[in-house]
C-alpha cells in the first residue's frame, strides 16, 4: 500500500504552492512563482522518497491563476523540460499521484459560464499531468457538486457534463464522496452510468455500515479502462 498526504510539507521549509493577488498580476511575478513551486515539488518527492512516502497530491496552485484569463503566459512550453524531469522522478520510484481542483469546480452547475471554468481548471489540472507524461493512474479527483434543489436532476447533469468532457480529463476524473450533498451510495449511481472511478473518503463514513458499498468502490476502479 502506498500511503502519503497532500500538498503541503512543513518539514522542508519551502512552499510549493505559493501564489499572489489578483490585482498584482504579471508574466515575471507569476515565471517566479511556477520555478518556485516547481523546485520546492522537487524537494518534496525527494523527502517523500527518502522516507518511504509514496503517495502526493499535487497543488491546485502549482501554476497559479492557471485557468484564468489573465494568464496567457505560455507555461506549458517554458517550463516542459522541469515537468518532465519531475515525472520522470515520479514513474521511475512508482509514485502515487493526484490533483483536488478547489471546491469551485462544479460540472454540474446550472450556470453554463460556472460549467467553462470548471472545464478550463479540469484541462489545466490534465495539462500538468500530461506535461510530467504520467499514465491514467495519476487523478484528478473531485465531488459531485451542487444540489441546487434537485438532487436527481443533478445528478443527471454530471453525467451529461462528464460526457462533455475531453478525454485527456475524462481518462484521469475520479468523484469522491463528500459529508453533505452526496455520499458513496449518490457516486456509484454515477458509476453505473459513466464508469467513473469513485474515491472513498473514510472520514466522513461509517465503513461498517457503509461495509457492501465500499466493496462496490474498489470494483468501480477496475472498470474504466486506461
Amino acid at each position: 500500500m502506498r500511503i502519503g498526504y497532500p500538498c503541503i510539507n512543513r518539514t522542508i521549509g519551502c512552499n510549493a504552492n505559493s501564489t499572489f493577488r489578483l490585482k498584482s498580476y504579471s508574466e515575471t511575478r507569476l515565471e517566479e512563482s511556477i520555478k518556485n513551486n516547481l523546485d520546492c515539488l522537487r524537494r518534496i518527492l525527494r523527502f517523500n522518497l527518502e522516507n518511504r512516502i509514496f503517495f502526493f497530491r499535487i497543488s491546485s496552485d502549482t501554476i497559479p491563476f492557471a485557468s484564468h484569463p489573465i494568464n496567457r503566459f505560455n507555461w506549458q512550453k517554458c517550463f516542459q523540460e522541469e515537468f518532465e524531469e519531475i515525472g520522470e522522478f515520479i514513474a521511475k520510484n512508482r509514485m502515487r499521484i493526484s490533483t483536488h481542483p478547489d471546491q469551485f469546480t462544479l460540472i454540474n452547475s446550472l450556470r453554463e459560464d460556472i460549467f467553462e471554468r470548471s472545464e478550463n481548471e479540469l484541462k489545466y489540472h490534465a495539462q500538468m499531468l500530461d506535461l510530467m507524461k504520467l499514465d491514467a493512474s495519476a487523478k484528478i479527483q473531485i465531488h459531485i457538486g451542487g444540489a441546487y434543489g434537485d438532487k436527481k436532476k443533478s445528478l443527471e447533469r454530471f453525467v451529461t457534463r462528464f460526457k462533455e468532457l475531453d478525454c485527456s480529463i475524462t481518462r484521469r476524473l475520479v468523484i469522491e464522496n463528500d459529508d453533505k450533498l452526496y455520499d458513496l451510495n449518490d457516486c456509484l449511481k454515477i458509476n453505473a452510468q459513466i464508469q467513473i472511478p469513485v474515491l472513498l473518503d473514510v472520514f466522513i463514513i461509517n465503513l461498517t455500515i457503509q461495509e457492501p458499498r465500499q466493496n462496490k468502490s474498489v470494483f468501480s476502479w477496475l472498470q474504466r479502462p486506461e
